[in-house]
């Protein structure tokens, strides 16, 4: 198809439910994507700091992901085996165990609970609920941990939360951190009513919680706070969820998201890039004291995906068998903070906030984010935008964008911050 063509959307948007949305901001189809950059059908070709959310950290079609996956299915090597022993599955967990945890001291066991991130984070409330007896969860202001009815319960959204069509229970919100702007300490209420009888709060099972809250803004917490917070819960016997669905596999730096407060969370929800090469997989960690299920009390048809091991075992033993890509991704996230405070410095009302490879620009004007948005997507670079009102553009680029996709991105935000509050 030629440049010059019209790119044809009508069957998406005669057949596909009107619930999409990426697609109503970026009107193409794309077809090829390779790294950092995606292609449509004209071949226009597109700058990715959208990163699939959070699903494509080492890039689009990684070539030592995409030959290993290769060889695996040209020697019929098993797709599909529910949780069945398989040898994709056996390295897999080999090489979460040697790359991953035994550096990290974390004698965590690793449980598949489907293929998404919300179904992880519905076997960590489950099985929080079933090892302490207790029903109530306390979560955060602006979290966001999935789309189905447990996870949403424990999501601040309110929109997302409309969607339920129930009442959505048994989850208490609390104050992220820096909530009040810094006037009030989030965690004098916190413990105030945890500790008093009069509240009127049951006695938590888990308390849940991101460490930077990707969806509800880039809110980050400070590392002292995820130590306070990780101290209550300890002190009062109620485990730590930390959901690392987003934020995990490198994305801030090390690993685990979690590794800057130095705690071990109780349990940890693991997804997105976890496979390294966009194939659905999530896993469900926690420690081995709590692993009280019963066989088969938590399953799912789609949790032996032994494709997605595959890859993403080429991704552990490729990018995690040293500390090289975490020191890249720290100084290449200093980099583009840099970069974004200079734009920001240029605008009133506009501010910068970040950790590691997921870094934001945030805006008083709350329409302008999305108008920056969709002038970059003009300019060929894919931004989204995050916050309960849309007032943040999000920044999750490949953690392997090279230096110079980084200031030719970078050069088409600051022009495009320049059109809308210029």
């Amino acid at each position: 198809m030629a440049a010059t063509e019209k790119i044809d959307m009508s069957v998406f948007e005669r057949r596909e439910s009107e619930v999409r949305s990426y697609s109503r901001g970026w009107p193409t189809v794309f077809d090829t994507a390779l790294g950092s950059r995606l292609r449509d059908e004209t071949g226009r070709e597109y700058l990715d700091f959208f990163g699939g959310a959070g699903v494509l950290n080492y890039g689009h079609n990684n070539p030592v992901f995409k030959e290993a996956l290769l060889d695996y299915i040209s020697r019929d090597g098993v797709a599909h085996s529910l949780d069945m022993a398989s040898v994709a599955k056996r390295e897999f967990l080999e090489s979460i165990e040697s790359r991953i945890l035994t550096p990290r001291g974390l004698d965590y066991k690793v449980q598949f609970p489907g293929p998404t991130g919300t179904n992880a984070v519905e076997a960590a409330l489950k099985l929080a609920r079933k090892v302490t007896g207790r029903e109530s969860v306390i979560n955060f202001t602006n979290a966001f941990h999935g789309m189905t009815l447990g996870s949403l319960s424990v999501t601040g959204n309110s929109m997302k939360r409309g969607g339920a069509g129930i009442p959505l229970v048994h989850a208490t919100p609390m104050p992220f951190d820096n909530y009040f702007d810094g006037v009030t300490e989030d965690f004098h209420w916190f413990s105030r009513v945890l500790d008093d009888s009069g509240s009127g709060l049951n006695r938590p099972a888990a308390v849940i919680v991101e460490t930077v809250q990707g969806e509800g803004g880039v809110n980050v917490a400070r590392p002292e706070w995820l130590r306070g917070l990780a101290e209550l819960c300890a002190e009062r016997d109620i485990l730590l969820i930390v959901d690392d669905v987003q934020m995990g596999c490198g994305r801030t730096g090390p690993f685990f998201s979690f590794e800057i407060a130095g705690i071990t969370p109780d349990i940890v929800t693991v997804s997105k890039s976890i496979s390294g090469f966009g194939l659905p997989l999530a896993l469900t960690l926690f420690k081995s004291e709590l692993d009280m299920w019963l066989p088969g009390e938590h399953n799912g048809t789609f949790r032996g995906n032994n494709h997605a091991f595959v890859t993403g075992r080429a991704a552990l033993e490729t990018y995690w068998a040293d500390d090289k890509l975490e020191k890249e991704t720290l100084r290449k996230g200093e980099m583009v903070r840099g970069r974004l405070d200079e734009i920001a410095d240029g605008h009133d009302g506009v501010s910068t906030r970040g950790r590691g490879l997921i870094q934001a620009l945030a805006f008083a004007d709350k329409a302008a984010a999305g108008k920056v948005c969709a002038a970059a997507f003009d300019r060929g670079l894919l931004l989204e935008t995050a916050g309960p009102d849309d007032e943040v553009v999000k920044l999750l680029p490949p953690l392997t964008t090279t230096d110079e996709e980084f200031a030719e991105g970078l050069d088409i935000m600051a022009e495009s911050v320049d059109q809308v509050l210029g």
